[in-house]
């Protein structure tokens, strides 16, 4: 993902948890927000808690998350803030049940062309 394609401020963070609607499943949480500035592209950014793991875990968790992310953005409409907040339940968990979280939440929020 380019640099302009991810939220990383704390400021932009906070701004799609007030104003955009979230929602969940067993493994992730996502807080959808409509961008006026970038209508062309999806900004994402991924939470992990330190109850999730130790760094490794949360590390892993990110990336999992981020590749199930990549590998499926092609298929949504574009202009979005996506948050993604890992939950407990997400550790331990291999790629497939990650994808399947991400593309169900995508469903959920509407976000499928």
């Amino acid at each position: 993902m380019n640099k302009e394609e991810r939220i990383r401020k704390n400021i932009e963070f906070r701004k799609v948890y007030r104003k955009g609607k979230s929602c969940s499943n067993h493994l992730l949480v996502l807080y959808v927000y409509k961008n006026s500035r970038n209508v062309n592209i999806n900004r994402i950014g991924i939470s992990v808690s330190k109850k999730v793991g130790n760094s490794v875990v949360r590390s892993r968790v990110k990336r999992l998350i981020s590749e199930g992310y990549r590998l499926n953005c092609d298929d949504l409409k574009k202009g979005y803030d996506l948050v993604f907040i890992a939950r407990n339940n997400s550790k331990g968990r291999n790629y497939k049940e990650i994808e399947n979280a991400v593309l169900n939440l995508f469903k959920r929020a509407g976000l499928n062309n």
